[in-house]
């Protein structure tokens, strides 16, 4: 489980994306971009992860950012040959960007678990993905952030957890 309080807890920053994921608060953002509060703790000085489309970033750049690496021979994280991720995500604004989540096996075949693209409503809203139960590789999960049109819009994210059998 990641609430971003301290840190990226493991999750580490792609190399070969565009830009990054920061760790911010509500409290130190500009008025008008984000969330009001983070999800945890529902307080401007709560942490989370956020991109946002600025005049250093072209349309459709991409952030990633990627879990620590899951392994295939752990059986408790196939309850039925499958186990899962639960986040957090907020996407307002008229021009924002998408938001694509990857299962990627260590072997860096990538297959897309959730695209959502647009302005999603000023709120935090809560996604379970069903992680693949298929092959023996190991695995992580990616979350791409692809920049908007909209110098204000912004995507973030919070609560990252693993089902307990991961």
């Amino acid at each position: 489980h990641c609430n971003f309080e301290f840190d990226l807890c493991g999750w580490k920053q792609d190399e070969n994306d565009d830009f990054n994921w920061h760790l911010r608060t509500s409290s130190t953002a500009k008025l008008g971009t984000g969330p009001a509060t983070d999800h945890t703790l529902q307080e401007p000085s709560g942490h989370y992860i956020f991109i946002k489309s600025s005049f250093f970033q072209q349309p459709g750049q991409k952030a990633r950012i990627s879990s620590p690496v899951l392994s295939r021979k752990n059986k408790n994280c196939k309850v039925g040959g499958e186990g899962v991720i639960i986040f957090y995500y907020h996407m307002f604004g008229a021009h924002i960007g998408s938001l694509i989540i990857y299962q990627r096996t260590t072997l860096k075949h990538e297959k897309i678990l959730l695209n959502l693209t647009g302005n999603q409503g000023n709120f935090w809203q809560r996604k379970a993905l069903t992680l693949s139960g298929e092959g023996d590789e190991d695995f992580q999960v990616v979350f791409e952030g692809m920049a908007g049109e909209g110098t204000k819009d912004g995507i973030a994210l919070d609560d990252l957890t693993f089902s307990r059998e991961c």
